[in-house]
């Protein structure tokens, strides 16, 4: 006997939504979603994207429905807000997330510094800063994305907890122990959702993290683990 879902964590950009179809979204699966959520369901979106550049795709997208938690640039837990904010942060994770980033990326400088001069003057990728200073970069190619990740790991090896996120040819530095599988297990954990009750689902590098133990397709993936809820003409 399968076990009912009870949260769900899905990837927005290339697995929920995506440019390149025709519709933008599966409206069956949108559909079983709020079907699961109107049975007591939790749904999550989990993406790379900040807050701000998700709302900016839930209206660009005009999605029918939205979710009930968003775990946003594959680290941060946000609930709905509670006074007059679309959303604020769920618990103290966020506030932990970004204490170890500082902390790591300051004791990382060296590296940091190498792998700048590196990319820049090896590679044809373009860097990506934010307000904290370098965030990552932007490969002109996978194959490009390759070879640097490649002198990451080498670089990286008196920082282990120095790590990356990937998705495409994009690139973001990290905390190793802060990816989408470690923020979904806290949202998880603050909702007191059992693992074998959550269902995930992405499309690229970034998403295996919270794939390893719940991992499956969309909309079909959906229809199976809820047995087949739509019907036998459902899909």
């Amino acid at each position: 006997m399968r076990s009912p879902i009870r949260l769900l964590s899905i990837d927005f950009d290339g697995t929920l939504v995506s440019r390149a179809t025709e519709p933008v979204f599966d409206s069956r699966c949108m559909e079983l979603i709020r079907e699961l959520q109107d049975a007591g369901a939790i749904w999550a979106i989990n993406t790379g994207r900040s807050v701000d550049l998700l709302e900016k795709g839930l209206a660009e997208f005009s999605l029918p429905i939205r979710p009930d938690f968003i775990l946003t640039t594959e680290r941060d837990v946000f609930r709905p807000g509670q006074n007059g904010e679309k959303w604020e942060p769920f618990g103290d994770w966020n506030h932990r997330c970004a204490r170890d980033h500082a902390n790591l990326f300051s004791s990382a400088g060296s590296v940091l510094a190498e792998f700048v001069d590196f990319a820049t003057n090896q590679t044809k990728a373009r860097l990506i800063y934010n307000s904290e200073g370098l965030e990552g970069l932007a490969a002109e190619s996978e194959e490009e994305l390759d070879r640097i990740t490649d002198f990451i790991r080498q670089a990286r090896a008196g920082h282990p907890k120095l790590d990356y996120q990937r998705n495409g040819v994009y690139l973001r530095f990290c905390h190793a122990d802060y990816h989408k599988g470690a923020t979904l297990a806290e949202l998880a954990r603050l909702l007191d959702v059992a693992r074998e009750n959550i269902f995930a689902a992405g499309d690229d590098h970034n998403d295996i993290s919270m794939q390893k133990n719940h991992g499956a397709g969309v909309h079909e993936a959906l229809v199976h683990f809820t047995n087949g809820a739509t019907g036998s003409d459902g899909l």
